[in-house]
Formats: C-alpha cells, structure tokens, sequence
C-alpha cells in the first residue's frame, strides 16, 4: 500500500516542500530510503521501528521503501522522523482502509523519541515561513510551539506520534501553538561614559552606528578598545521586523532559538582568535551559517586581530563586501546573508607598546613589519574607520565619567538612522551605498577636490577609501543634521582613514 504525506526542508535559510511517499510491499523486510538523505535521515529507521510500535500500532515486516522527492535536494536533519512514521501507519491499515484527508493536506515535523515522544528540532522558524500564504496547516513538536507560533502559519502543537496519528484519524485533539512569554527588558549594565578618555574614537563609534561603518580599533593594552567594541552594541539602533525575523532565521537553523523567542536584539558575536575559517565564514561537509552570518544585522567583534589565521582574515573579503556568504559544494550550493557591523580591534606591534609615551617597545622593525602584514591591504581597504588608540593619561583614569552616556550617543545615532530612512525608503545605511546613490547623496562641495585629491596623492588612498571617506562625510552629516556634506566634514572623515597601508608606510 501507498501513502504520501507532506513536510518541509531547509535549503540554506530557507524552507522547501517536500513529499514523504511510504511503499509497502510483499517481500523480505527491508528498510530503504532514497531522495538524497543524509545520515540522521537514514538513522531513523530505528527511531521510527521503536516509536511505532511503543505507540500501539504494529509495523509490518514487509519491504518499505520511503522516498523524499525532489530527489535532488538534500535530506538533512531529524524532523523526518514524523513524516516516515505517520506514512509507514498509513501504509500498513493503521488509519484506516483508506488514508485521512488530514494526511495530505498537513505538513508534518518532529523527531522521534524511542517511545512515541517527540522531541523539538531546530529550523522550524525557516522551513515554516515557506508555507506562508499558502493557507496550509502544520503540525510541529510541541517543544517548538513558541518558535512556531511567531511564523504567521497556522500550526498544531503535539506531544507524542500517537496523538498526531489520533488526530489525523479524527479520534482526536491537538492545541494551537503558543507564543512564548514576553522577554523581560534587559539593563544596560555597561555605559560608554564608563570608559575614561579616548574621545576620539568615541565619536568614531558613533559614527559607525550611525552609518553601519567597519571600523578597527588600534592601540596598546589597556587603551580600552574591549571596553569600547562591548559597548558599542547599545548605539545601535533597534531592529525592524523584517531584520528580526531574518535573524531569527539563521538562530532557528542553528538551534540557537531561545525558548522560541524572536532575536529582537542585535546580535553581538565575539569568536576567539583559535577559530577556523570554516567556523567564521559557514561551511562544513552539510553547510551551516558561521559566525559572520549568525552576526548578520549585528556587530561581529574580532579582538587581537592579527592572530586570527591568514584564511580567516582573507575569507572575510567577500562577507565584506558583498553581505553574503555563498558555500558551494559538489552536491549543493546554499548563500547565507552576512551584513554585519565589523569591530576589529589589534595592537600597534607585537608587544603592544610601540609610539607608547612611557613604555619602550621591544620589537625590530622586522616584527612590526610581519604583525602589520597580517591584516592585508585588501581587507584593511574596507573597513571604513581606522582608528589609533593612545594610552589612557592619569589625569583622564583620575577623574569620574564624564564623557557622554551610551542613551545620549544612541539618540543621535537613531536620529541620524531616520534621516538615512527617508533617504533610501528602507534600512538600508550609508555605507551600503553605491553608483549612482554615492553621486546623489554626496556630492562634493567647493574646495573638497583639493582634500581628497591630497588624500590619494599623498597618503595614496584607493578609489574603495575615497568612496568610504563620503560615505563617513555624508554620516557625519546626517549626524549633525546637515543636507549636504561640508568641507569640514570630509577633512574629519579623512582622519578616519590614517591606517591604510600608503599611510602607515608615510608615518
């Protein structure tokens, strides 16, 4: 007998139908599945076999053939446990002569325990959004009621195989999914009043929320740039729905859903320098998002730069760029979005103490010249602001904090967001303009061709920094309020560039 039943895939961060067709014939027992499954698709045989049987129902010793189509998509994951099971009952009389219209009209999701129970699994958020619009229902485990819930999809929440089977059959009930309680609001413990001096790259902070800027922070122990990059989260501001809900995406592919919650804050990740490249950009034998993607729409903090690897460093090029991250392998390709807020942070040398007012460095020139050579030109072209910390002065450790708080800075920084939003009808920032919205939007005013004709010819900055020394200009002036960019605000911007390698040799 034949039974076909519906549930759903990931292909990247998104959700694809897939139907679920259980054969069962006269023959030696057997047990195949094909369709491009994986290994915790083909595992679930013997989750299936155990859950059946210890939810009252008989699983025949026949040969069952279960087919997951489109055969060309990949398999991966153990929320097939669900379908496999309901279809094997089907197949074998369990639901009657003749299978419930609730069969094939229901997407199914859910892993197996050994005795009937179902057990949570992560995307639940994603591959639900496809079914959006579509007006069909969807039964999840009820561990994933709240992520579900969130969808916008009409879904059912169960317990067990035998409840779902009870209401596929019309003999029974499932509840609605429900939300999660409301997350209680977070203080902000850490204030930007709270680091002493270093006012300088304080505004650069705040002009790179403003416009969503990269920027590195370079300067020697104990200057502040940890306390800086931790605090620098809070300028942000708050996310659209649209951000949420993608973020949350990549969260739920990960498992990394809290309780069924939304990601309503963004995020802020801070990988150790022992990371992979692999780890960092996404990727693996079945790809999963790194840590650039499960940063996107928030601040990806890189401390001590430098001792990240070569590869991780140098794969960060295209994220940079292009705000995507696309693995391909032989069997498949999937593209994860990656627009995230780079905070970099390294010191002058290896010792950390060269141009220090008071300490002696203790590197050659040579060492100096190796630490540096490990952030390329390349990667140092497109990070917008460069920013030279300087040892912290007594009188600035001394005195209380004086400087302006984390509420004040924010409120100029979403200011300075709304302007850009009336500007480009979106969420979209300054630094992600291009082509003809750079000509727009930050046309050169008298006099500016002079400065940034110095800039290239002297300190022999790229056509990438030019571009990225209007896109500050034109932040500072949404900033500030202005309509158009000022001298005076490219001659600023300008200062924000002093690290790129022309510069660095000229110093």
């Amino acid at each position: 007998m034949l039974s076909k039943l519906r549930t759903l895939c990931l292909k990247g961060i998104d959700g694809r139908e897939v139907s679920a067709e259980v054969y069962i014939a006269s023959g030696l027992p057997a047990y195949t599945v094909v369709g491009l499954p994986d290994a915790a698709v083909k595992e679930a045989k013997d989750r299936v076999v155990a859950a059946v049987r210890n939810s009252g129902f008989d699983f025949p010793a026949k040969r069952i053939t279960v087919n997951l189509a489109p055969a060309e998509i990949k398999k991966a994951g153990t929320h097939f446990d669900l379908p496999i099971a309901l279809g094997v009952i089907a197949a074998a009389g369990g639901l009657g002569k003749e299978p419930p219209a609730r069969l094939g009209e229901t997407f199914f999701i859910g892993e197996l325990a050994l005795d009937g129970a179902l057990r949570p699994v992560a995307g639940v958020l994603p591959m639900l959004l496809a079914l959006k619009g579509v007006g069909r229902t969807a039964v999840v485990p009820a561990g994933n009621s709240a992520e579900a819930a969130v969808s916008g999809v009409e879904c059912l929440a169960a317990s067990s195989l035998k409840d779902v089977a009870a209401w596929v059959a019309g003999t029974g009930e499932l509840g609605p999914c429900q939300g999660a309680p409301a997350a209680a609001a977070q203080v902000q413990a850490r204030d930007l009043s709270e680091v002493k001096g270093q006012a300088f790259a304080k505004r650069a902070l705040e002009i790179a929320a403003a416009g969503f800027h990269n920027i590195i922070l370079v300067g020697p122990p104990g200057a502040g740039k940890s306390m800086l990059a931790k605090r620098f989260g809070a300028l942000l501001p708050p996310m659209t729905f649209d951000e949420t809900l993608e973020t949350t995406k990549l969260y739920s592919v990960t498992g990394l859903c809290a309780a069924g919650r939304l990601v309503s804050e963004r995020p802020f990740r801070e990988p150790h320098h022992t990371i992979s490249d692999a780890a960092l950009i996404g990727g693996g034998s079945s790809p999963r998002p790194g840590e650039v993607s499960l940063a996107h729409n928030g601040v990806l903090f890189l401390d001590e730069f430098p001792e990240f690897s070569r590869p991780a460093i140098e794969a960060l090029r295209e994220p940079l760029e292009a705000c995507k991250v696309t693995v391909s392998r032989v069997k498949e390709s999937v593209a994860y979005p990656a627009r995230f807020l780079l905070v970099a942070a390294m010191n002058p040398c290896p010792c950390g103490y060269l141009g220090h007012p008071t300490r002696e460095c203790s590197c050659t020139p040579i060492q100096v010249h190796k630490y540096r050579a490990k952030v390329s030109g390349p990667i140092l072209d497109r990070i917008d602001l460069q920013v030279q910390l300087s040892a912290v002065k007594y009188a600035d450790w001394e005195a209380l904090p004086r400087g302006e708080s984390t509420a004040t800075v924010a409120a100029r920084v979403l200011r300075a967001k709304e302007l850009q939003r009336r500007r480009f009808g979106g969420a979209k920032a300054n630094a992600f303009m291009a082509g003809a919205e750079l000509r727009r939007h930050c046309a050169l005013p008298d006099g500016a061709s002079a400065v940034l004709e110095t800039a290239m010819n002297r300190l022999g900055f790229s056509a990438r920094s030019l571009d990225k020394i209007l896109k500050i200009s034109r932040t500072i002036a949404d900033l500030e309020g202005a309509p158009a960019i000022s001298r005076e605000h490219l001659v600023e911007a300008v200062q924000y560039r002093m690290l790129d390698k022309a510069a660095l040799a000229a110093v």
